[in-house]
C-alpha cells in the first residue's frame, strides 16, 4: 500500500482511556490503527489521502490488497467517490482485522486473505462480515473510514460537522427541556451535545445490532452524556421487539467529538 503499508504502531491507551486518546483522525496520514479498549481494535483510512494520490495509485492499492471479486466489484464503482469510499472502508476493514488477529491471537497474514461481506437478507441485510473469529463495525464520512474490531458485536458511527434538517433537529432535541432542568448533572449535559454525536450515538446503537437505519433512530433516547464521554440511552418498544438484549444494560456506550469529527462506539 506504499505509504499505507507501513502501519502505525497502536498507540497504548491511558488508564481507564478511550478513543480520544488513542484514536487520530489526520487526512494527510494514511492509515492509523488505535485500541479504543483493551478489546477493540480501530483502523482509520484516509479517504483524503487516497484521492490525492490518482487512480494510478488507486489501482495498485486495489490491485494489492482486494480478492478478485472484490476488484470487479470496485471497478463496477462508476462514481469515483463512491469509488474511493468503498476501498477505504475495504482497507479499513482488512488492516483492523490483521491488526487486531496480530494483538490477540499472534497471527499474521495478507490483507487479500481477509474477505469481507455482508448479511444478505432481513433486517441486518448489509452488516458486515469478515472470515475471521471476530466481529467489525464500518462506518465512513467526509474525509475518512474507519472499522472497529472486536470479540463481540461492535457498532461505530463517524459523523462530519453539517447542518441538520429540521425532521432530524426535531427528533434529536425532543428531550432537551427535561434533560437541560434535571438535577442530573450527567442528564444536563446531554442537552449541550452536539446534534451530529447525537446522531451518531444513535446510529451506533442500532448498527451495534445490525439493524443500522432498518430501525427507526427514535427507538434509541439518550438518557445521559459523562465527563469520561460514556453515554447512556433506553431502547423504545421497536428495538427491544427485534433485539431483546438491548434491555439488559450490558452495554458500553462512548461518544466524543475527535478532531472535527464526531464518533460514537458502542460495545459488549
Amino acid at each position: 500500500m506504499s505509504t499505507a503499508d507501513t502501519l502505525a504502531a497502536p498507540a497504548r491507551p491511558r488508564p481507564g482511556g478511550l478513543a480520544g486518546e488513542t484514536l487520530a483522525l489526520d487526512p494527510a496520514r494514511p492509515l492509523h490503527l488505535a485500541r479504543p479498549t483493551e478489546q477493540l481494535t480501530a483502523a482509520v483510512v484516509s479517504i483524503a489521502w487516497l484521492r490525492a494520490q490518482g487512480d494510478a495509485v488507486r489501482d495498485a492499492l486495489e490491485a494489492r490488497h482486494l480478492t478478485d471479486d472484490e476488484a470487479a466489484h470496485a471497478a463496477g464503482l462508476r462514481l469515483p467517490k463512491r469509488r474511493y469510499e468503498w476501498l477505504a472502508g475495504r482497507l479499513a476493514v482488512k488492516h483492523g482485522v490483521l491488526a487486531h488477529g496480530r494483538r490477540h491471537w499472534g497471527r499474521t497474514g495478507r490483507t487479500r486473505d481477509v474477505r469481507v461481506g455482508a448479511v444478505a437478507h432481513g433486517l441486518r441485510a448489509g452488516k458486515p462480515v469478515v472470515n475471521a473469529p471476530v466481529d467489525v463495525g464500518l462506518s465512513h464520512s467526509g474525509d475518512f473510514a474507519i472499522a472497529v474490531c472486536g470479540p463481540r458485536p461492535v457498532g461505530v458511527d463517524l459523523e462530519h460537522e453539517r447542518r441538520m434538517p429540521p425532521m432530524l433537529t426535531s427528533l434529536l432535541t425532543a428531550d432537551d427541556h427535561r434533560a437541560g432542568t434535571s438535577a442530573d448533572p450527567d442528564r444536563r449535559r446531554l442537552a449541550g451535545m452536539p446534534l451530529p454525536l447525537r446522531w451518531a450515538c444513535k446510529e451506533a446503537v442500532l448498527k451495534h445490532f445490525g439493524f443500522g437505519l432498518r430501525i427507526d433512530p427514535a427507538e434509541v433516547a439518550l438518557h445521559a452524556w459523562r465527563d469520561d464521554h460514556t453515554y447512556t440511552w433506553h431502547p423504545g418498544p421497536g428495538l427491544l421487539h427485534h433485539a431483546p438484549s438491548a434491555g439488559d444494560g450490558r452495554l458500553h456506550s462512548w461518544a466524543r467529538r475527535i478532531d472535527g469529527y464526531f464518533l460514537a462506539l458502542v460495545w459488549t
